[in-house]
Formats: structure tokens, sequence, C-alpha cells
């Protein structure tokens, strides 16, 4: 691939808007990548647009629309190469050739084994100027989900844990909540929105009485004027649930949307919005890198994941965990309080599971982390 080695200002100004385009979809695109397009001609903006839902136009097509004629001999600023094949809707390097675009600047390559290069080079073959690498790493960071689904089958995967500041998630008698301010949960519902999935236990659906949903009114207005309730989709439920014991009256099956039971023998379903993933290995539990690759066939991109001490130390053991999101309380519980994760005993230092802080942020009286694996 031959990769541009300078941009002026002005490209990475679209590319930049391109980007903030692309991000809009990040609640409604899965299992799609979020991509924007801008398209400019004379150096002024001629046409807009991003991707907001499977099946529905790609972010070029509605980019090429709002500019008509203009297109003719415009640059193309797009957060992702153009799709080359015919899926639910026709290929967008088809639609920039016939609208007549002169430059195309891609900010990266697609994955996709059905693109990965191939739009591109239809792009070049038609006489189009293509130039790729611009903002490479805001492009892969917003749909770094997306790519890792592409690239080995699995979802991408984010333990979200709630703990008081010596890493203690409830008291010993296992009273939680609430650890953490209502700011802080109502961040998690954003990052509940953007998930394919939420993934938990039946011990904390049935001790939370938990229903694992998107509160759409506890969302920052700035969303819900973007997305009204109707648009915003609600994740699929899984619920790891070994033994069967849900009995089908919790608060969970009461909510709208899809539920998985992940269950190691076949039962009833408690609703028609329920289906099973039945591990059918010789383990007493759920084998984690099963469900997650299950998951992965089924189109998911990405799981966030809510959960007690022994599920997060699990992931944690099995490296399966991409992105850690801790919050913190300004309080302090005490020795006996239950642990942020049950781990193995470590006889080596070297040997601790170890992550890259990534951003540390105030929300509300609380303090986020996001921490990223190390790799």
């Amino acid at each position: 691939m031959n990769y541009s080695s300078f941009f002026s200002d002005r490209d990475l100004e679209f590319m930049t808007l391109a980007i903030n385009l692309a991000e809009r979809g990040r609640f409604t695109t899965a299992p799609n990548p979020c991509v924007g397009c801008v398209i400019v001609k004379d150096n002024n903006i001629v046409g807009t647009g991003y991707h907001q839902k499977a099946g529905q136009p790609h972010a070029e097509v509605y980019a090429l629309q709002q500019a008509g004629e203009l297109a003719i001999n415009a640059t193309a600023y797009v957060t992702l190469e153009p799709c080359s094949h015919f899926g639910r809707t026709p290929p967008c390097a088809d639609a920039l050739i016939q609208a007549g675009i002169r430059r195309v600047v891609v900010a990266m390559q697609d994955p996709n084994p059905q693109v990965s290069g191939q739009g591109i080079a239809r792009l070049r073959h038609a006489g189009i100027i293509v130039e790729v690498g611009l903002c490479a790493d805001m492009a892969e960071h917003l749909n770094r989900a997306f790519f890792k689904r592409m690239r080995t089958g699995m979802p991408y995967i984010q333990l979200k844990l709630a703990a008081s500041l010596d890493g203690k998630i409830a008291m010993a008698s296992g009273e939680s909540k609430w650890i953490t301010s209502e700011k802080a949960r109502q961040d998690v519902q954003v990052f509940r929105a953007q998930a394919s999935a939420i993934l938990s236990t039946h011990k904390t659906v049935t001790r939370d009485d938990a229903s694992l949903t998107v509160r759409y009114d506890e969302l920052p207005p700035e969303i819900r004027a973007i997305y009204p309730q109707t648009l915003l989709r609600q994740p699929i439920r899984i619920i790891i649930d070994s033994q069967n014991q849900l009995s089908g009256n919790e608060n969970l099956f009461q909510q709208y949307g899809e539920i998985w039971l992940a269950t190691k023998f076949p039962r009833k379903l408690p609703h028609a919005n329920c289906h099973l993933l039945l591990d059918n290995k010789g383990k007493d539990h759920i084998d984690l890198n099963w469900l997650f690759e299950e998951c992965g066939k089924k189109q998911l991109n990405s799981i966030w994941i809510e959960a007690g001490a022994h599920l997060a130390g699990a992931l944690i053991e099995q490296n399966l965990v991409d992105e850690l999101i801790i919050y913190y309380a300004p309080k302090l519980l005490g020795h006996n309080a239950q642990n942020l994760a049950v781990l193995p005993t470590l006889n080596l230092l070297a040997n601790a599971p170890q992550f890259q802080f990534k951003s540390v942020v105030m929300v509300g009286e609380d303090l986020r982390c996001i921490l990223h694996k190390q790799h």
C-alpha cells in the first residue's frame, strides 16, 4: 500500500471533521463500522455524511447526495476505505467514481477481507488520486471494536468495575449500592449504549435485580439531541447462567430487548426474546473463549461486562480484557470488604497482569480510569 507522506493543514481539518461525523454513528451502526465523509471543492465543503445504521446508505452516499454536481473534480475525505462489494448497499467506491471525484483521502484501509485494499485499488484503477494514512490513529481508535472482530473473530471486551480507593467493590455483607456517585452511574449509560452487548452473570442479576438496559433519560442531553429514543438500540444482554438458575421472573426479563442465556444444559426459554448459547463441553463452567468466539460469529463487535469479582478475575487471568474501566469512589471500605477481582495467588511481581493508563478523568466526585491491555 502506498501511503502519502504529506498532508496539508486543510487536509487535516477536513479529515478531523469526517471523524467527528463518524463518531455520531457509534450508538447505532453496529455491526458495521462508524464512517464519516466530507466532500470539498475549491476548499469549500460541499457535502457531508456519516453512516447511521446497517442497511442504510453509507457515509459517502449521503455526502455525494448533498454535493450533487459539485462533486465533479472534488476531494472526498473518508475515515475508512470505501467499500468495493455489494452487501446491503452498493459499493461506495463505484459511487465516488460515477460522481466524478478527482481525489480521495482515506484515513485507513479496511481490515474487512471483503474490502481490504480492493476499494482503494478500484478508485486508482479509475484514475482517481488516492492518499491513505491521514488521522489513522484516530480512525483506528474509533472503530477498534469492529477492527478487532475483523482481525481476530473476537469482540472487543470492556470490563467495568466500581470500587473504593482501597479496591473494594462491596461490603463483606454484599452491600454495594451505591459505592460510586449518580454521575458515575450516568456515565456508564453512555458506555452501555455504545456496546453491542452487555454481559453479566446470574448472581449479579439476582443480587442486584439488574435490568442491564440503557436508561435513555440518564444519557447526556447532547446525545439525546442527536438520537431520539426510538432510534437508540438496546444492546443484547448476555447472562452466564451455567446451571439454569434464573427463573424468568427476574426484572431482567421484564424489560424490552433481546437476551442470550449462556448455559451448560438445555432449558425452556422463559420469554420469546430469549436465545440459548449452549456450551456442551465437559467443564462445569462456561468456557469464556468459546463464548466470545460465538459472539464474534454472531457479529457482535463489543461486549460491555458488569459482574462480580470472580468473573472479573477469570477474564483478567485469561487475558481476555481489552479495556478496563474502573470508577474509584473517594471512600475506604476496609480489609474485610470484597475485593475488586479474584485472581490466582501470584508469587512474582513480574507475573502480575499489566495494563496501561489511557485516560484518567473526574466524573462527578469519582475518578474514572480507562486502561488498555499491555501488549
